[in-house]
């Protein structure tokens, strides 16, 4: 098509349109992650439905797990029915109804049926237009570790905005307050914030997509029985080779490690959420900054740091031997994520680890934890994405997107359960075991890295 017709330098302007589409959604879904905690455990006479957090862990768990194992169905249905691009903007509809029943919400039931709604929705979105980037280039391009850096800068984008805005708005702009306290929370205000994010997205996909997209993503531009305008991407459906095979089992088996991550790196929005809550002292010169802010922080250093990794990844290209093998930065993600959570376990033994919420540990903690947890997120996410779009065989690559990111939602689950074990085992064991596991983990991944870089070799003609 003509929009990937461009210097060699230089990006297509329908990859910076996804981009954009996917900061959006990722506004969406983080401006209601970031109060979704909150709001299931604050009383119902100050704006919540006061369950108790065990159970709010357990539904706040199953969701965001689902989240990530929807996208097996949404990359199925993308690869043998409708299409990446179709399947996607499908999706935003699911979502951005999902966020509005969450708004209209007054009971458990309804809540857990917007829920469903917005994991369908994400089911849709998330493997296909993920995919789709990598469309964009040949294998051996040079821009496509790049693309996918920006595409992760415009992620965080998203994710950086979204707690500041829905986050104020329900817990300072439709805060109803006597004095100091706050009598009642805006919590529903900050969904109908996330489902407007949605509907924007929805509305320039349907206004752009036609122009800036054409037949990229269609099914028929997949679909070798069918004609497309756009030969190029037509995917023969043929068996998988040994190589292949090599590959897909390579992807298979650092899904392992990419739980592990993620179950550490994902209690942001769960036991973090909540000791933060709880037992960080959040006064910052007679400010109290309200708790889903601290949630921005990570997608904040990501903007920042992301193009600086980026860089490095490059001049490291750049060196006689090469890059850091992919399965070592990963193994070095885990290990700095873990280094993240020993700082906690500080924070727990300033305090003593008492549940005395009157009991405060200092601010820094929280934010060293967020500042290495996002270095190591640039170790692992943005190169497991693009490693992906490079190995996994064209014609099964949204469901091997969507396997990655079943090993995302099972990390998820683990982080959403964990706020009951903070409850139940205490901050300094959850902690403390948190930091053991991370940096063992990762220590084993660049012990194994040799043999899963011979899994990983790609054919001339990939």
């Amino acid at each position: 098509m003509d929009n990937t017709t461009v210097k060699k330098n230089s990006h297509p302007l329908g990859f910076y349109f996804i981009a954009t589409l996917q900061m959006f959604e990722r506004f969406s879904y983080y401006g209601m992650r970031g109060l979704l905690m909150l709001y299931l455990t604050t009383e119902a006479i100050k704006g919540g439905l006061g369950i108790d957090k065990g159970t709010a862990a357990t539904i706040y768990a199953n969701f965001t797990m689902f989240v990530y194992f929807a996208p097996l169905l949404g990359g199925y249905i993308a690869d043998k029915f409708l299409g990446k691009k179709k399947t996607f903007f499908i999706g935003s509809i699911f979502i951005t109804l999902g966020m509005i029943l969450l708004f209209l919400s007054a009971s458990k039931f309804m809540v857990y049926v917007s829920l469903i709604f917005i994991i369908f929705g994400n089911g849709l979105w998330k493997p296909n237009i993920t995919s789709i980037v990598g469309d964009f280039y040949g294998n051996n391009d040079p821009r496509k570790d790049g693309a996918y850096s920006i595409f992760y800068t415009f992620i965080n984008i998203g994710a950086f905005l979204a707690p500041l805005v829905c986050g104020t708005l329900a817990e300072k702009t439709f805060a109803v307050t006597k004095g100091s306290e706050v009598v009642s929370y805006g919590y529903k205000f900050g969904f109908l914030a996330a489902g407007i994010g949605m509907l924007i997205g929805s509305v320039l996909y349907m206004l752009f997509s036609s122009k800036l997209l054409g037949d990229l993503g269609n099914y028929d531009a997949a679909n070798p029985k069918k004609q497309a305008k756009n030969s190029s991407a037509k995917v023969e459906k043929k068996p998988l080779t040994k190589e292949e095979k090599k590959r897909v089992s390579a992807i298979v088996a650092l899904t392992f490690f990419v739980i592990i991550f993620w179950a550490g790196f994902e209690q942001a929005g769960s036991s973090l959420t909540l000791y933060t809550n709880d037992y960080i002292n959040r006064n910052v010169g007679g400010f109290e900054v309200p708790t889903s802010w601290f949630q921005s922080i990570n997608a904040f250093l990501c903007v920042v740091l992301g193009p600086l990794f980026a860089l490095l990844f490059v001049k490291l290209s750049k060196r006689p031997k090469g890059d850091i093998p992919t399965p070592t930065k990963m193994g070095y993600g885990l290990i700095i994520l873990g280094l993240g959570f020993a700082l906690m376990v500080g924070a727990a033994l300033e305090r003593g680890d008492t549940t005395n919420v009157a009991v405060k540990a200092n601010i820094l903690w929280l934010l060293g934890a967020y500042t290495l947890h996002t270095v190591g997120e640039m170790f692992l996410s943005p190169v497991g994405l693009s490693m992906v779009s490079k190995l996994a065989p064209k014609q099964i690559a949204a469901i091997m997107m969507g396997v990655w990111l079943f090993a995302t939602g099972f990390g998820n689950y683990i982080a959403g359960m964990s706020a009951a074990f903070v409850e139940t085992w205490g901050a300094l064991s959850v902690f403390g075991l948190v930091t053991g596991i991370t940096i063992s983990a990762g220590v084993l991944l660049c012990i194994l890295s040799p043999i899963f870089q011979k899994l990983m070799v790609l054919d001339e003609e990939s």
